[in-house]
């Protein structure tokens, strides 16, 4: 079992820069491939960032340049850099922690997700 608590939404005006921070507990965290996702209403879920256990990135088009995802293994914490905010990224964030990889199909954990308004 994977916990993760999410932190670090909030408002800010368009052009700001917020941190989110999702921190896990309970298991091998540099195993699992962690990633943020976001959901508008109306709209399907988005990925919007993901980091491998080796580090490697990857990033919607949507937030290409303006968003960076970084892990921490030592403090089982990954976070989400959140830069040039733009009013279309308000929603609710949701942190994931995928290890089906290494411990089977029910290794797939979500955290209870954050806010992050950008409105002036």
């Amino acid at each position: 079992q994977v916990q993760l608590v999410e932190s670090g939404g909030g408002l800010v005006q368009p052009g700001g820069s917020l941190r989110l921070s999702c921190a896990a507990s309970g298991s091998i965290f540099r195993l699992y491939v962690m990633g943020w996702y976001r959901r508008a209403p109306g709209k399907q879920r988005e990925l919007v960032a993901a980091i491998t256990s080796g580090g490697t990135t990857s990033y919607a088009d949507s937030v290409q340049g303006r968003f960076t995802i970084s892990r921490d293994n030592a403090k089982n914490t990954v976070y989400l850099q959140m830069n040039s905010l733009k009013p279309e990224d308000t929603t609710v964030y949701y942190c994931n922690a995928d290890g089906r990889p290494h411990f089977g199909p029910d290794a797939d954990y979500w955290g209870q997700g954050t806010q992050v308004t950008v409105s002036s």
